[in-house]
């Protein structure tokens, strides 16, 4: 398992590889909403400063999980750049297909 905040910021590398790795050529998407959909554990530790953590769960599961509750979530992620001026632009990616890409 991942934390799920590990999960969005590896989203966001890649995203990033994706818009810098442009070829040469004139065709690029602009990038739109992103939605992601996540089975996730919810782990709370106790005390007066406890937190509650949401951890990926592994396509494959966990054996370990059987004691714990999981629930699906989405996210819908809207991509922006913001320019050192505060303004927002259109996010555009380009490249070849990575492997077992869909």
């Amino acid at each position: 398992m991942i934390e799920l905040a590990v999960m969005v910021r590896e989203l966001r590398e890649q995203l990033n590889q994706a818009m810098a790795q442009t070829g040469p050529g004139p065709l690029r998407f602009e990038l739109g909403a992103v939605e992601v959909e996540a089975t996730v554990a919810v782990d709370r530790t106790a005390g007066a400063g406890g937190k509650v953590k949401f951890w990926v769960v592994e396509a494959s599961g966990d054996a370990s999980l059987t004691d714990s509750r999981t629930h699906r979530i989405t996210l819908t992620l809207h991509p922006t750049l913001v320019s050192p001026d505060g303004t927002h632009h259109r996010v555009l990616v380009a490249g070849d297909e990575a492997d077992g890409e869909r």
